[in-house]
């Protein structure tokens, strides 16, 4: 069984993240500071966590990677982190062939550019939710369709885009530069500030060869397992922003005095948040033991798949509890501007519609609880 205590290095990582972004949260500024906090964090070598020593990278794990997300989701950072460690590295880790990621790793992990990926809506790598489509062009390639939402896709220096193959070669990974020809991408307003998201359209983009970067035939198990680990980290994100609400209610409700008393004190706002403090734990315990089992490789793909869906769902529903929470236990000021709990709030009902909704996770894992029985 794998141990959820921390370990002296992850304590004194986890502790010099939270101090640096208490330091340097950017969720309300503009977004011309986006790009000295991503400079800032490269810098520090976070972008490199998980990226393999013979690809440039710590050569850490997924209990490092979580524990930078859940600093990340307290603090509310507004930066391409999750777009491009997350999302856009675990593509080609796990998607991606060695020459590609020899290629393309090292870059990434130095911070020197920011990526994306885009799969189908909501993030889903299933070969029949993708809408872009790759079909032959001489040597090369040539991409068509559109993606609705394409998280930091105004930013992004490029995209890693799964696409279906036409021709019955089903699903490849290809790098697409976000200047590329035939490629048109439009800003989108968005609820959530901190999660800028852009449409991109690729109408008849042209790709040489090298473009590909999986080897054919392996490229939708190894997005269905990034997905999966995408999904705990997103989970661990989501922990670290429910307990930054239970943090700003317990902390407000001390100051504040109704009946001569501290809000604090009554009875009832000590039992919710009470309950608040057991959701979070739940969902940080589960968090934290899948990623153990993660970095100690004793997940095949299909328990990963069930214990990253379990985790979100726990990290899903008590974040947009304690989020909700936060502003009734607020009063009149909690929906306000000047007040966090309102940014929480938004940011829980963004993240609880990517890499699937609870309702939709919780049918997987009870279909696949019923396969197995």
């Amino acid at each position: 069984m794998s141990s959820l205590a921390l370990n002296d290095e992850q304590r004194a990582l986890r502790e010099t993240v939270a101090d640096f972004l208490a330091g340097h949260g950017n969720a309300r500024k503009e977004a011309d500071s986006d790009a000295g906090l991503w400079r800032s964090i490269a810098e520090l070598g976070w972008a490199a966590v998980q990226v393999p020593e013979e690809f440039g990278g710590l050569g850490l794990g997924a209990v490092e990677l979580a524990l930078l997300m859940e600093e990340m989701g307290r603090s509310l950072a507004r930066t391409p982190f999750f777009a491009t460690v997350v999302l856009a590295q675990g593509a080609l880790l796990h998607a991606a062939g060695e020459a590609a990621r020899q290629r393309c790793l090292p870059a990434l992990a130095e911070g020197t550019r920011s990526a994306t990926l885009i799969l189908g809506p909501g993030l889903d790598a299933r070969a029949g939710s993708l809408t872009l489509h790759a079909r032959r062009d001489g040597e090369g390639w040539r991409l068509e369709g559109e993606s609705a939402q394409v998280l930091d896709g105004s930013s992004a220096e490029l995209a890693y885009v799964a696409a279906r193959v036409e021709g019955g070669d089903g699903v490849a990974l290809f790098e697409v530069p976000a200047d590329a020809a035939g490629l048109q991408r439009t800003a989108l307003e968005v609820w959530d500030l901190t999660r800028p998201q852009a449409h991109w359209r690729f109408a008849g983009v042209s790709l040489d060869a090298a473009a590909r970067l999986d080897v054919p035939g392996s490229a939708a198990a190894g997005l269905a397992r990034a997905q999966a680990l995408a999904m705990l980290q997103l989970a661990a994100e989501q922990v670290g922003g429910a307990a930054q609400c239970l943090a700003l209610t317990t902390a407000y409700t001390a100051e504040r005095v109704q009946f001569g008393r501290a809000v604090a004190s009554f009875q009832a706002v000590k039992h919710r948040c009470a309950e608040m403090m057991v959701r979070i734990e739940t969902a940080r315990s589960v968090v934290r033991g899948v990623a153990a089992r993660v970095a100690a490789a004793s997940l095949d793909d299909a328990a990963l798949a069930a214990e990253a869906a379990a985790a979100r769902v726990l990290a899903t529903e008590a974040y947009r509890y304690c989020a909700q929470e936060a502003i009734q236990l607020h009063g009149g000021v909690g929906f306000t501007w000047e007040y966090d709990p309102q940014m929480h709030f938004k940011r829980a009902q963004w993240a609880s519609q990517w890499l699937g909704t609870p309702r939709l996770l919780r049918e997987a894992l009870a279909a696949q609880l019923l396969d197995a029985a």
